[in-house]
């Protein structure tokens, strides 16, 4: 057997210790960053790029990444096994990128076991994990052997564990419901498999097996919408959980399919939503984003644990400019972390605000038909400023 050198020994545990407290202390101020969902694993330049914009942190999603067996990192969604070690090694690759950059990374998986992505699912949503809680043993052993490879990793800032969960969806409990409406489907749901509290319980215990430190971030319901904390009916167990929404509200007025449309809404303006038309500028966003807030104020979470996880508008509609001014004066108003949508995504152009309102150059689209990296060069725009000077 091999000794250890006493000395040594106390210089790893203090090593681990301070690592510990630093990715939990990260989250104590503001943190500002960005969304990257690319085709294409991140090298170091993007990160520094990200970096040199003012930047601290980025939430990373790898499932669009080519990956070793059919679902990147989980191997198959439908007969999890182990984590495949070229796609394990591929995203180490990307995090030493990220740290050599300066980057805290959020790890953001858009699939789990028995929830492929839509996305890589013919664009069908994939209720599985929520039908069946059998179903969440193999969700809860991916993130345990996940943890177990990343927890010690200098880039991670945190483990958000699923993008956009819904297991709202197939049931009966439509988008956007009241809040009383909200906690009495709860109500009825609480215990079974489409229980999202419960399950974010369970991976979180499993997780703490093997890492203690590394913070936990979870999203809320409903495709993590800022109203769908509405019907926890208390805080997570772990006192050190980041909560986090995504903000896209008004969708029929920020989103691609309003670009399409011979007239589409305006922002400022009336736009639909819920079951009816109504007025969205900076009074009703204001008011909107108030939801999360007073669900965390009641139940003494404090605004530093509080995430915009996702925010953003398709780049081109002409509203665009005012609505990012508008959710970023009230996340800024209440110091919360955030994250825009997105940063220099390599096969969606229409949130990536560095190349204004113009249509991106046809070399963007054949590189993404090619399998190459995105050519094209970027340098901020207007609109991207209303991002930039807040980094």
């Amino acid at each position: 057997m091999t000794k250890i050198n006493p000395l040594l020994s106390a210089l790893l545990l203090i090593t681990c210790c301070v690592s510990a407290s630093d990715s939990t202390a990260f989250w104590n101020t503001p943190q500002h960053g960005g969304n990257s969902f690319n085709r294409l694993p991140p090298d170091f330049e993007y990160y520094k790029a990200l970096k040199d914009y003012g930047a601290t942190w980025v939430r990373l999603a790898y499932d669009k990444w080519q990956p070793e067996r059919k679902d990147f990192l989980i191997g198959n969604a439908d007969q999890y096994k182990k984590i495949p070690t070229n796609d394990l090694n591929i995203l180490l690759e990307t995090l030493d990128a990220a740290n050599k950059a300066g980057i805290k990374v959020v790890i953001a998986p858009l699939s789990l076991p028995f929830m492929r992505w839509s996305q890589n699912n013919g664009d069908k949503f994939d209720d599985r994990l929520w039908r069946d809680k059998k179903n969440w043993n193999a969700a809860i052993q991916f993130w345990q052997d996940l943890a177990k490879q990343l927890k010690d990793h200098p880039a991670i800032a945190a483990y958000n564990l699923v993008n956009e969960p819904a297991p709202e969806k197939q049931s009966d409990l439509r988008e956007h419901a009241t809040q009383s409406v909200m906690q009495a489907w709860y109500k009825k749901e609480k215990g079974g498999s489409r229980d999202l509290v419960a399950f974010y319980e369970k991976v979180i215990a499993a997780i703490q097996e093997v890492d203690t430190h590394t913070p936990i971030m979870v999203d809320a319901g409903w495709y993590a919408a800022a109203d769908a904390f509405s019907y926890w009916p208390k805080a997570l167990t772990d006192n050190k959980v980041l909560y986090s929404f995504h903000m896209y509200e008004p969708y029929e007025a920020t989103s691609g399919p309003n670009l399409r449309r011979k007239k589409p809404y305006s922002y400022p303006g009336e736009v639909p939503y819920g079951d009816g038309v109504q007025y969205w500028g900076a009074d009703q966003v204001a008011k909107y984003l108030e939801i999360p807030l007073r669900w965390a104020k009641a139940r003494k979470i404090p605004s530093n644990r509080i995430v915009v996880g996702e925010f953003g508008c398709v780049r081109m509609l002409p509203g665009c400019k005012n609505y990012l001014e508008d959710v970023l004066n009230v996340i800024d108003q209440h110091r919360l972390h955030w994250a825009f949508y997105s940063f220099r995504e390599d096969n969606w152009d229409a949130m990536d605000y560095e190349l204004g309102v113009k249509k991106v150059h046809w070399k963007y689209w054949d590189a993404m038909e090619k399998g190459e990296p995105d050519p094209i060069q970027r340098k901020s725009s207007a609109l991207f400023e209303i991002i930039r000077k807040r980094l």
